[in-house]
C-alpha cells in the first residue's frame, strides 16, 4: 500500500478556509465550531491551531481572501469608458452585489466586537484600501468628475465608514443606521464626492437592513480579557 500524501501547512490552511467558508454560510459563524471545520477537512483539532490561533482569525482571513479573489478595484481600473466617479460607483455596486462576500460580511459583524480583531481589520483596511481609494479619487479629480481638495483625507476616511456603520462597533437600531448612512451620503457629497446614486443606495440600504438583523446585541462574546469565546469548540 502506498502511504497517504502528507499535506503541507499551506494545503491545510486552504482546506480549513474552504470548509469554514462553507460552514459559516450554511450554518452561521456562531453555530460553527472548530471541530465542525476539522471534521469537514478531515484533520485533528490540533492541526487547526497549528494554522490559526482562533475561529475569529479564520473569519478575518476569509474576508481578505474573498476580497483579493474578486477585487472590485481591479475590475474597474481598466475601464476607459468611465470617469473616476463612475468607476467608484461601479466598484461599490460590484462589491455590494457579491452575495457570498456579503454573507461573510454579515457573519463578521459579530467578531468585530473583539477589539483585537477590530484593530487588525482597521489596520488592514488602511494598508490595502487607502492607496486604492486614493488612486481612484485622484483620477476623478484629474478628469473633473470629483471636485474636492481632500483626496488624501477621503482615501483615509472611506475605509473607516463601514466600521462606523457596524452595530457591533457602534450600537444602533436599523432606523439609526439608515440615518447615519444618509448623513454619510450628504457629507461626502458636500466634500465633492457624490458617491451614492440610486443603484448603490438600494444595495447599501439592503445591507444595512441585513446587518441590523444580526443578533449581535444578544450574544455574550467578550470575556474580561477582551477576547471572544468560542463556546462551541
Amino acid at each position: 500500500m502506498s502511504r497517504p500524501v502528507k499535506k503541507t501547512p499551506e494545503q491545510w490552511k486552504k482546506g480549513i478556509l474552504e470548509a469554514a467558508k462553507e460552514l459559516f454560510v450554511s450554518k452561521g459563524y456562531e453555530e460553527t465550531s472548530v471541530s465542525d471545520i476539522m471534521d469537514m477537512v478531515g484533520g485533528a483539532k490540533g492541526m487547526f491551531y497549528r494554522c490559526f490561533q482562533s475561529k475569529e482569525e479564520v473569519m478575518y482571513a476569509l474576508g481578505n481572501q474573498m476580497f483579493f479573489e474578486n477585487n472590485p478595484f481591479e475590475a474597474v481600473r481598466e475601464r476607459d469608458d468611465l470617469n473616476g466617479l463612475q468607476k467608484i460607483r461601479l466598484l461599490l455596486t460590484l462589491n455590494q452585489s457579491d452575495a457570498g462576500r456579503n454573507q461573510i460580511n454579515r457573519q463578521a459583524v459579530l467578531i468585530l466586537k473583539d477589539p483585537h480583531i477590530l484593530a487588525a481589520a482597521v489596520g488592514e483596511n488602511r494598508r490595502v484600501l487607502t492607496p486604492l481609494w486614493l488612486e481612484l479619487l485622484e483620477e476623478g479629480k484629474k478628469d473633473g468628475s470629483i471636485k474636492t481638495g481632500y483626496t488624501k483625507e477621503l482615501s483615509e476616511l472611506l475605509p473607516l465608514i463601514n466600521f462606523w456603520l457596524m452595530p457591533s462597533v457602534f450600537p444602533a437600531t436599523k432606523e439609526e443606521l439608515l440615518h447615519k448612512y444618509r448623513f454619510v451620503k450628504e457629507v461626502l457629497a458636500h466634500m465633492g464626492l457624490p458617491l451614492y446614486d440610486d443603484g448603490t443606495m438600494s444595495f447599501t440600504e439592503k445591507f444595512i437592513t441585513d446587518i441590523s438583523e444580526t443578533p449581535c446585541e444578544n450574544t455574550s462574546m467578550l470575556e474580561k480579557t477582551g477576547k471572544i469565546k468560542d463556546r462551541r469548540e
